[in-house]
C-alpha cells in the first residue's frame, strides 16, 4: 500500500532532487576543480588497471613457470635474457615489477572493497537499529561501538590475525571487525534525527512493519554519510591490509599484495635495488591519496553546508 497523504515523505531520499541534479552536483564536485579531477581520474584509472590486470600484464608474476631467475634485480628499463622489457625493473625472483604491482593492486582493492562492503552492511544495520528502537538496545550497541573504537585499528587486527592465521578471508574478517563501528556511530547519529520526523511517524501510523520502516523509509535518508564513510574506509582498509602484509601476518607470500611487494624490497633498499619497494609504495600512496580526495569531494557535494 503506497502512502498518498501529503505529509508522508516517500522512500526517495530527501537529498535526491528530481532529475539528475544530485548526480550533476557530485560530478561537478569531482571534476569541477583541477586537483579533485586529477585525483578522480587517477583513482578510476588505477581501479581499471586492477580489474583488467590479467589482460594488461605481460607476465603472470605468480606463475613460477613464467619466471626466469637470471632476470632477477634488473633495473628499470632493462631487458631480460629472453628480450622481455622490464619497464619498472624486476625483483629477486625475476618478476616484472609492473605486472606484480598490477596484480598486487588487484588484491589490495579486492580486500578493501570486500571488507568495506561487509563493514558498511553490518555497521549501517546496527546503527539503524540503535536509533530506531533506542533504550537498552541503543545503549548496548553504542557501548560495543565505544569498546571497538577504544582500541587502535592495527592492534585489534594484529590480535585477530595472530589467532586466526593468514589468508584473504582472515584479513577481511579482521578489517570488518575494526571498521563496522565507524558506520554504526555515523548512521546512528543521522538516523536519530530522521527518526523523529513526520514521515517516520506517518509510516508507523500506516502500519509499516519495523523492517519496512527501517529499510524503505529510514535507510534511504541516511545514505549520504554512509557513502562518504564507505569511500574513506575502503582507502583505510587498503592501508591497513598493506600494513598487515608488510608486517608478515596479513596475506600469505603466495598471494599478491602491495604490502607484500613493499616488504619484499624493503631489505634490499640498502643494496641499491630501490625500485622493488619504492614503486609499489608510490602506487599505494597514489591509490589511497586519490581515494581520500574523491571521498572528501563527495562529502562536500552531499552536504550543502560545506558547498562553497
Amino acid at each position: 500500500m503506497k502512502a498518498t497523504f501529503p505529509f508522508v515523505r516517500s522512500a526517495t531520499p530527501s537529498w535526491w532532487p528530481e532529475g539528475n541534479s544530485t548526480s550533476g552536483i557530485v560530478l561537478r564536485s569531482m571534476f569541477g576543480r583541477p586537483m579533485v579531477a586529477v585525483a578522480t581520474l587517477i583513482c578510476l584509472a588505477l581501479v581499471a588497471v586492477a580489474v583488467f590486470a590479467p589482460w594488461l600484464a605481460q607476465q603472470n608474476p605468480y606463475d613460477l613457470a613464467a619466471l626466469n631467475i637470471v632476470d632477477g634485480r634488473l633495473a628499470p628499463g632493462m631487458r631480460g635474457a629472453t628480450g622481455h622489457l622490464y619497464l619498472l625493473g624486476s625483483d629477486a625472483l625475476g618478476r616484472d615489477m609492473l605486472a606484480a604491482m598490477m596484480y598486487g593492486m588487484r588484491t589490495s582493492l579486492g580486500v578493501g572493497l570486500t571488507s568495506g562492503l561487509f563493514a558498511m552492511a553490518l555497521g549501517t544495520t546496527l546503527g539503524l537499529i540503535a536509533a530506531y528502537f533506542g533504550g537498552h538496545i541503543d545503549s548496548l550497541i553504542m557501548r560495543a561501538v565505544d569498546v571497538t573504537l577504544g582500541f587502535p585499528t592495527i592492534l585489534v587486527a594484529l590480535m585477530m590475525l595472530a589467532i586466526l592465521g593468514q589468508g584473504v578471508d582472515k584479513v577481511v574478517l579482521a578489517l570488518v571487525v575494526v571498521q563496522w563501528a565507524y558506520f554504526a556511530r555515523t548512521v546512528r547519529a543521522v538516523a536519530s534525527v530522521e527518526r523523529r520526523k513526520e514521515y517516520m511517524e506517518a509510516a508507523l501510523c500506516l502500519g509499516f512493519s519495523h523492517r519496512r520502516a527501517l529499510f524503505s523509509q529510514l535507510l534511504p535518508n541516511c545514505l549520504p554519510p554512509v557513502i562518504v564513510i564507505g569511500l574513506v574506509q575502503v582507502a583505510a582498509a587498503i592501508s591497513a591490509e598493506a600494513t598487515l602484509s608488510f608486517l608478515g601476518i596479513g596475506l600469505p607470500a603466495t598471494q599478491p599484495s602491495l604490502g607484500l611487494l613493499i616488504a619484499n624490497g624493503y631489505q634490499q633498499l640498502i643494496a641499491g635495488y630501490y625500485w622493488i619497494s619504492v614503486f609499489p609504495g608510490l602506487l599505494l600512496l597514489s591509490l589511497v591519496f586519490s581515494m581520500n580526495i574523491v571521498g572528501d569531494s563527495v562529502r562536500e557535494a552531499l552536504n550543502p553546508r560545506l558547498q562553497k
